[in-house]
């Protein structure tokens, strides 16, 4: 009985000893994959040539900054409107015009500031108090949308030096067979390479900024629905408030 026991936990012990080496060449095979397609991505760009490579690379740094920049802007603008209607509702309840200002004051986002213009001129009348609302929304709107045609005008930009480069690398590659008078396949592989690998990077720029775009128009799309569905929801407490 022992040594059937002994027998089953030498097979475990072999079957998990196989394991553990299979599951560490597999994590080093990976790894090495891995170092593999970035040191692959590195040579290919250092052979794309530092020209229209430099400028692409550029376009994808300012890009992705701006991209950065305006996710976190779009996240922080984005608040709880229904919970600020409510406590707005309960200031003007319980302390008036003046109490709701000064939540709209101390809440951020751009509904909270259109909701303090609008309240700011309830005193001049609800008519007065829903251009303020209207003109004030247009503001954010703009701010919302700040520096987004840049991101557009990468995307666009990227590819084409990609392409531009493929000009470029094809008319150097027929100079060459020009200047030599015979088609050699040696002789002109090298800037047809560089050509190619300018298109595909500029791809590869022009595909990440997209995406990052797509989001941020989303993003806008949302923050804007939700300004307008609360500016109308604020001119009708106010209507409220006046009665």
């Amino acid at each position: 009985m022992k040594k059937g026991f002994s027998i089953m936990a030498m097979a475990m012990l072999t079957i998990l000893n196989v394991g553990v080496a299979t599951a560490q060449d597999a994590a080093e095979a990976t790894a090495g994959a891995e170092q593999g397609i970035h040191q692959i991505l590195k040579d290919y760009f250092i052979k794309g040539g530092p020209g229209f490579m430099g400028i692409v690379l550029l376009c994808l740094i300012l890009g992705l900054a701006i991209c950065i920049e305006r996710i976190i802007y779009l996240n922080m603008a984005s608040t709880n409107n229904k919970k600020l209607l409510a406590n707005v509702e309960n200031a003007l309840a319980s302390g008036g015009v003046e109490a709701a200002k000064e939540v709209a004051r101390n809440t951020k986002g751009p509904v909270a500031s259109i909701f303090y213009q609008g309240l700011d001129r309830m005193d001049e009348g609800v008519e007065n108090a829903e251009k303020a609302v209207v003109a004030y929304g247009g503001v954010q709107m703009g701010q919302l949308e700040r520096n987004v045609s840049w991101i557009s005008l990468f995307i666009a930009i990227a590819p084409m030096l990609g392409f531009m480069g493929t000009v470029i690398g094809m008319i150097q590659a027929f100079d060459k067979i020009a200047a030599v008078g015979s088609l050699d396949a040696s002789l002109i592989a090298s800037s047809i390479q560089v050509a190619l690998l300018t298109t595909v990077f500029g791809l590869i720029v022009g595909i990440i900024l997209q995406i990052f775009y797509n989001y941020i128009i989303a993003k806008i799309d949302s923050i804007v629905n939700d300004m307008e569905d609360s500016s109308i929801s604020l001119i009708d407490l106010l209507v409220r408030y006046k009665r």
